[in-house]
């Protein structure tokens, strides 16, 4: 069977609510999903999964939250090609960059071989139920790949 893993970082539950719809929509198209919190996640774990999906708030100018800096570091070197992945997070646009950390685990996937599969989705605070759709699309649609490719 194929396998996803959900990895996020949440600090107000916004980007957990996104997590928790990636989830079900993965879960509906019939694949394993694995969901962590970044801070509870070894990023060797992904060389198990087919699918990846990483999810992460933008804290201050753009920057990563402290809850996945760990995770990220480890990221360097791991060899994600063949991997189908996509990144998704919740920020606030009164800030200079809109949702940063996700553009930044973004291309630190594309340099690690990933196949980035979807435009990364991104929130301004807490989704709506279109935006909870838009997330369960976005698990249905990676495991559908996942499934094809496995």
């Amino acid at each position: 069977m194929s396998k996803v893993i959900v990895v996020y970082a949440s600090m107000t539950g916004n980007t957990e609510e996104m997590a928790e719809a990636i989830v079900a929509g993965a879960q509906e198209a019939g694949v394993e999903v694995v969901s962590k919190e970044a801070f509870d996640a070894n990023a060797a774990d992904l060389l198990e999964y087919d699918g990846i999906i990483i999810g992460a708030y933008t804290w201050g100018d753009g920057e990563l939250p402290d809850e996945i800096l760990d995770f990220y570091e480890e990221l360097e070197g791991l060899d994600l090609s063949g991997r189908k992945a996509a990144v998704f997070g919740s920020g606030d646009s009164s800030y200079p960059v809109f949702c940063g950390a996700v553009d930044t685990i973004e291309a630190k996937l594309r340099e690690l071989g990933a196949e980035i599969v979807s435009e990364s989705l991104k929130v301004e605070y807490n989704p709506s139920d279109d935006e909870k759709e838009q997330c369960k699309s976005l698990g249905k649609q990676v495991a559908g790949l996942v499934t094809v490719a496995g």
